[in-house]
């Protein structure tokens, strides 16, 4: 008992231990995943065969929180129904509680009713049910909890990531708006955050981009001499909150959503004095599904293993067998069937029992559980979810398919389809570009944001809607629906203009204003005239995309920090060249020369670069791909840049303008022979020759390069001393053809 007491007194003089806390909000409160969302909740649907919510709640159990509550509002009962048959409900370290409310209409309700509850005891994590991460919580915990112990009105800390924004969509490669973030660097505080684009404006549907002047208060400069304005800033979207954060959300119905209304909300709340901070990571992964677009890129950067543990090897495993990885990023799982003939491509997911015919070719596509793939089926970069039946000669590129759709013989989907659960596309039918087609037909009127609530009410047997055909119990996976007796065996009466004459489904049409998040918010590749009309667009105008006009901006610049980022530019402005140009190189779908041509004119401008800037990059990633092949011998390496150089030199051209450009390009060779590839050292003089006689640079750059080295030290004329027989041919090549014309005359 002595003992007992003891251990009672030195507790006392600690504080009680608060487990580390996080909230999962389990409903977007948006729209971007209609119509499938009118069925199925978001973060239920599959990432790579995996629900969306179990990668986050497989993240936050990883990274040390304790207990975690998940707010469930739209389709409340299937998210309820999932996690208690997952084994999150019974995991000795990590408590996972259910909390329910059918009445909530957005991020601000739904902490609202959590702060109700009395739940939280603490600093607790903030993440969507749609959010992917590998990250580790202990290093921003760590900053949050010292700052808050200095300052009080510390109440949050967002997670940030540095990603490039595309310069020909002017939105990062996970299709969400572009950020302006101001940022403290010293104590990283935010002092200013606005999406650069306004969703659905005039100017974005138009794709022209104008001009944007921020005006912020001189206050924000007060005892700061440097702030550091970035627009290449990804929200991560997990914030680590203070739970006066709910308390704020209590106090203001105004705020509804987290961004737009709370943290512009705070930061231009001068009175109270509240502030949010910033954490970058860098080489761990964090990224929310938040459209089509980003679900694909995310589900290629879990198959490419960027998100590790958090892999389909290791999450994917299906209740019969595990899932193996193959060669090429090719993952199977047990059950598998398929045909002999049969082509699986790279960067591709088969799930357990699913079976694939004679000659069907699939690539870089998810498919899930129990499909049946017929002959003769191409399947390029599409998602397709289980129970899926694809009968022979069917072409599907970039779509998303859902649970129990059948397509039948000989159709085609464009890039962009969705076909929500159930839907059947008719023999030989062609379903045009970005079709949506769902057997919940569309509302006739634009609907409220609770519209989800209303289906998902309907489909849980709590009330009746006019507007809702069936309910989840009433539809068949043939398509016909049920429950209504005026209704034939057959169904409604389809139009066979949206489906074929065999189809099932009502297709959605764009509402106005609509057309730019078609393209911007699919999984199809962005198409190439969206790209040239873009590029047009930025070269008749010829300013900066986007103008920052910081009013009132004082202070001292640090010129070790612009070198910095003068070098980190120019490494992503090589980065953009390269991977574009291999786009091409690789043979990717629909990625033409001239569209690598487009495309880096536009980072050209985006960047603020010179064609002789864009020649270098572009000979730096032709010598990359020369690489890549194996070249065991200096004679091999030799004849396979020759091959190279022949294929891709033209396009190389289009970017040399004179002979200074040209002369730029064997600065950069000579740089790559001592730097990165010294393999090219003792063959310098032989590729010089190859790209002499293929016209990639001219007689007059390299006796200009030549004669700058004259002047070189000797330890820098070493390319010049092995290229001397060939410099002294050039020089004398023009006499005896004068002599010859003397002599002819």
């Amino acid at each position: 008992m002595a003992k007992k007491g003891a251990r009672t007194t030195e507790m006392a003089d600690y504080e009680v231990h608060v487990p580390l806390q996080a909230v999962l909000l389990a409903d977007s409160f948006a729209q971007k995943f209609r119509p499938i969302t009118l069925e199925r909740p978001k973060m239920l649907l599959p990432l790579v065969n995996v629900p969306m919510i179990d990668y986050t709640l497989e993240w936050l159990a990883s990274a040390g929180v304790e207990e975690c509550f998940v707010f469930c509002c739209a389709h409340a009962n299937q998210i309820t129904s999932h996690l208690n048959k997952s084994p999150w409900m019974s995991q000795p370290d990590f408590t996972v509680s259910i909390i329910e409310s059918h009445d909530c209409v957005s991020a601000g309700d739904a902490l609202r009713v959590i702060e109700q509850r009395g739940v939280v005891r603490g600093d607790f994590v903030l993440v969507s049910g749609d959010t992917v991460s590998n990250m580790s919580l202990t290093e921003v915990l760590k900053e949050h909890q010292e700052r808050r112990k200095k300052d009080k009105l510390a109440v949050m800390t967002m997670v940030v990531k540095k990603s490039k924004p595309s310069p020909l969509t002017y939105q990062t490669r996970l299709g969400n708006d572009e950020l302006l973030l101001m940022i403290d660097p010293q104590s990283k505080q935010l002092l200013h955050y606005d999406a650069v684009r306004e969703p659905g404006s005039r100017d974005s549907l138009q794709g022209n981009y104008v001009q944007r002047h921020v005006s912020l208060d001189r206050s924000i400069f007060h005892d700061r001499p440097v702030v550091q304005l970035s627009n290449n800033l990804q929200d991560c979207h997990i914030d680590i909150c203070s739970p006066e954060v709910l308390l704020l959300f209590t106090d203001n119905f105004d705020y509804q959503q987290l961004r737009r209304d709370f943290v512009k909300g705070l930061l231009s709340d001068e009175i109270m004095g509240n502030k949010i901070f910033t954490y970058e990571i860098s080489n761990e992964y964090a990224a929310r599904v938040d459209n089509l677009r980003a679900y694909d890129v995310v589900s290629q950067d879990i198959i490419h293993r960027w998100t590790y543990p958090m892999v389909p090897d290791i999450l994917c495993a299906g209740p019969k067998a595990s899932m193996r990885l193959e060669r090429c990023n090719v993952y199977k799982e047990g059950g598998v069937i398929l045909a002999r003939t049969a082509m699986i491509g790279e960067n591709t997911v088969l799930g357990e029992d699913t079976t694939v015919g004679d000659n069907s070719s699939i690539q870089q596509s998810v498919i899930g559980r129990g499909c049946t793939i017929g002959k003769n089926v191409v399947i390029e970069g599409c998602h397709i979810w289980d129970d899926v039946r694809i009968e022979d000669y069917v072409q599907l590129r970039y779509s998303v398919v859902c649970d129990g759709a059948t397509v039948k013989k000989g159709a085609i989907l464009e890039p962009g389809v969705v076909l929500s659960f159930r839907v059947v596309i008719g023999s030989e039918f062609r379903v045009p570009a970005y079709s949506k087609i769902s057997m919940v037909p569309q509302p006739t009127e634009e609907d409220s944001s609770d519209e989800e609530l209303e289906y998902a009410d309907v489909a849980s047997g709590r009330a009746d809607s006019p507007r809702s055909p069936f309910t989840e119990d009433q539809s068949t996976r043939n398509g016909s629906i049920s429950g209504d007796e005026d209704d034939t065996a057959e169904g409604p009466n389809w139009d066979p203009i949206e489906v074929g004459e065999t189809g099932a489904g009502y297709r959605w049409a764009v509402r106005d204003g609509g057309q730019e998040e078609e393209w911007r918010h699919s999984v199809a590749p962005i198409p190439p005239e969206k790209i040239q009309e873009i590029a047009a667009a930025n070269s008749e105008h010829d300013v900066e995309e986007v103008d920052y006009d910081i009013r009132a901006l004082g202070g001292r610049d640090s010129l070790e920090e612009e070198e910095d980022e003068d070098e980190e530019e120019e490494d992503d402005f090589e980065k953009e060249v390269a991977e574009t140009f291999l786009r091409a190189a690789r043979g990717v779908s629909g990625v033409q020369q001239e569209h690598v041509v487009i495309e880096v004119n536009s980072l050209k401008l985006a960047f603020n670069k010179t064609f002789a800037d864009c020649a270098g990059a572009m000979f730096k990633a032709i010598i990359d791909l020369a690489l890549e092949a194996p070249h065991p011998t200096a004679k091999e390496l030799l004849s396979i840049t020759k091959d190279v150089f022949s294929r891709w030199g033209s396009l190389l051209c289009k970017f040399l303008k004179g002979s200074d450009d040209e002369h730029e390009v064997l600065l950069t060779f000579e740089e790559i022979c001592i730097e990165s590839h010294k393999e090219f050292a003792p063959l310098f003089s032989q590729v010089l020759h190859m790209l002499y006689d293929i016209d990639v640079v001219s007689e007059d750059a390299i006796i200009a390069w030549a004669s700058e080295k004259q002047y070189a030290d000797e330890s820098d004329k070493v390319f010049l001393k092995q290229s001397e027989k060939f410099i002294q041919w050039l020089k004398e090549a023009p006499e005896e053809e004068d002599e010859d014309e003397e002599d002819d005359t």
